[in-house]
């Protein structure tokens, strides 16, 4: 009986919140003109700072990233906080930077402010891969991700007798049911607002994991609270808390020079560039809340160690679930589903479940919004079915591709699982696109007078040089270790920019002239520069504190 009330109370918090989250989306998007393209696309450009940052956040957020990095962490140290910490710096090139051009140009999406400085081809080129991508790739890869995640923290299976592949399917479709309703029906607006409930959720479910932990740690290890849970952690094996691992570290390490090369390079794509994260910041109601929002987000991300880091740590410590992780076919992914189901208690069980499918719902609404957004404006408008439609026959097109687009990432999800390494595979496919498509967005604003030819012989250069080192696998020097795949996008990314500069100056174009179409207020939020400063404190402090200098002596 026990069993069964505890069972009840966490369906009902589920449901619970879940259901708060759909009522007060519904109720901020009631009455917005979701029948205009910039209504449908854009939200009207109107969101909010802080809606633009809660949205940033969850859309880059995952249920695959909650139980990856945690356990990354575990088998390691602190140093995959640079993928969160890390961030802060290319939120704040997007702040300073890439925004106030994106605002000025009156960007809809990455591909059509391509086509106005190097032609219809180079977006149409752009456009078709990576709506491909993220249609038969991520949406996919995210929908069976995200359930896996849930099924390993909350023993889904059970329910099944233990079938795996039923559990899938069956999170495959609830999951893409209920996002496909946001960002079919809703538009970009429902889909940033019910991001930042759950944005709110996924921070006070956050904060609470490491502190229950830490308390259960320290009860288990003879103490009587948080405390001495800490105490333990800083006294057995505090090299965990280093955040600076060596330069020829093997994965999942990340070594301390990409920090500033590597990593930094794809994040510029990620969060300056990628669709899926740059079109919030596009629906800004002006330049300074488009500023906030990416600013605010950057101080977020720094606080992502706590939850997608330290946990990590904390299961390392805890000798109760060692058993547990360690007999798991996959103990690297276990280490956060164990840590999950043996300290947090029934009561808040149902809720911290809520955030973690908004979090999988965030990251499959926010990639098929973006795809609709895409396909309808960038390669349907400009065809010859899509010319003279008008905007509610490019919204109703968007709403079929976005029914389309779920059906067959519902249908594909669950056969995920039997093609070994396609997470892998997805990775190196982003890392083939990112670079050429960041290198012609700073043709676009750098290298203005760069002949057309450029993002096509960047393109192919990245696809054969990227593609030989992915095949050689190459070694640290004497070592068997393979190089981390992010010192060939610190090797390749200043290699294209001399490229474009060389171009520009042996073959030039006429100069292109970034426009200015005033579709928002651009004067910039007076504060931009005193919150720069603190967010770079900030980071400057997290690295101090976990390195061989402070916690981790």
């Amino acid at each position: 009986m026990g069993f069964f009330n505890s069972t009840i109370w966490v369906v009902i918090t589920f449901l619970a919140f879940t259901a708060l989250v759909a009522i007060i989306s519904s109720l901020k998007t009631k009455g917005d003109n979701l029948e205009s393209a910039d209504g449908y696309f854009l939200a009207s450009r109107s969101l909010p700072g802080y809606v633009i940052a809660g949205s940033l956040l969850l859309t880059n957020l995952s249920a695959e990233q909650l139980v990856g990095l945690n356990g990354q962490s575990w088998a390691t140290n602190m140093s995959p906080s640079a993928f969160e910490v890390g961030s802060i710096f290319t939120l704040l090139f997007l702040a300073h930077y890439f925004l106030p051009r994106y605002l000025k140009m009156g960007t809809t999406t990455i591909p059509a402010m391509m086509e106005e400085r190097f032609g219809k081809g180079v977006k149409l080129m752009f456009s078709v891969i990576i709506v491909l991508m993220y249609s038969f790739l991520n949406l996919p890869v995210i929908l069976y991700s995200g359930a896996v995640a849930f099924v390993r923290i909350f023993n889904f299976d059970t329910l099944f007798n233990g079938n795996l592949f039923m559990a899938v399917c069956v999170l495959s479709v609830v999951i893409g049911i209920v996002g496909a309703c946001y960002a079919i029906f809703g538009g970009l607006k429902a889909v940033a607002v019910s991001d930042t409930i759950n944005g709110i959720g996924l921070l006070i479910a956050g904060f609470l994991i490491p502190f229950i932990a830490l308390s259960v740690l320290g009860k288990e290890t003879g103490g009587s609270g948080i405390l001495d849970g800490w105490t333990y952690i800083l006294n057995h094996e505090p090299e965990k808390l280093n955040a600076w691992s060596a330069w020829n570290s093997a994965q999942p390490n990340l070594p301390w020079p990409l920090i500033f090369t590597g990593m930094l390079f794809s994040n510029l794509y990620w969060w300056c560039t990628n669709q899926s994260f740059v079109q919030r910041s596009l629906a800004a109601e002006s330049l300074a809340e488009g500023q906030k929002g990416a600013i605010y987000c950057g101080f977020l991300k720094c606080l992502g160690p706590l939850y997608l880091i330290f946990p990590g740590i904390i299961a390392y410590h805890m000798p109760a679930i060692q058993d547990v992780i360690n007999s798991s076919t996959s103990p690297i992914d276990m280490a956060y589903p164990a840590l999950i189901a043996h300290v947090v208690p029934t009561p808040i069980m149902g809720f911290f479940a809520a955030v973690l499918f908004g979090a999988i719902l965030s990251s499959f609404n926010s990639v098929l919004n973006s795809a609709c957004t895409m396909f309808t404006l960038d390669i349907y408008k400009d065809s010859k079915y899509g010319q003279g439609k008008t905007d509610a026959q490019l919204v109703k097109v968007s709403k079929t591709y976005g029914t389309f687009a779920a059906i067959i990432s519902i249908i594909i999800a669950p056969f995920v699982m039997y093609a070994n390494g396609i997470t892998t595979f997805l990775n190196s496919l982003a890392n083939f696109l990112s670079l050429p498509v960041l290198c012609t967005v700073l043709g676009v604003m750098w290298f203005r007078r760069a002949p057309k030819f450029t993002p096509y012989l960047i393109t192919v250069i990245h696809f054969v040089v990227y593609g030989a080192f992915l095949l050689i696998s190459p070694c640290y020097p004497g070592t068997t270790e393979e190089i981390h795949y992010l010192y060939a996008m610190a090797v390749l990314f200043p290699l294209y920019l001399i490229i474009m500069f060389v171009l520009s100056k042996v073959c030039p174009s006429e100069e292109y002239t970034v426009p200015d179409v005033g579709a928002v207020d651009l004067k910039p939020w007076k504060y931009r520069w005193h919150l720069t400063i603190i967010g770079l404190a900030v980071a400057a402090i997290f690295y101090f504190v976990f390195s061989p200098l402070c916690l981790a002596a």
